[in-house]
């Protein structure tokens, strides 16, 4: 089986990148979400909050 891993892009919807998966003749089968965090100064406090996330699907190809 071959595997590779998709990426939802910033102006992408999960939908698109569903349908881009499958027009590449790949079948998800794991979602993989990460959060992105940043660093912000309040009150001379270095403070760390999420900003946002990353969607990674995992696919196999069809057979």
């Amino acid at each position: 089986m071959m595997k590779k891993r998709f990426v939802v892009e910033e102006h992408e919807t999960i939908d698109e990148c569903l349908e881009r998966i499958k027009a590449e003749g790949y079948r998800p089968i794991r979602r993989i979400e990460q959060p992105i965090f940043r660093e912000v100064k309040k009150n001379g406090e270095t403070v760390i909050e999420p900003c946002g996330r990353t969607i990674t699907f995992e696919a196999v190809r069809n057979e």
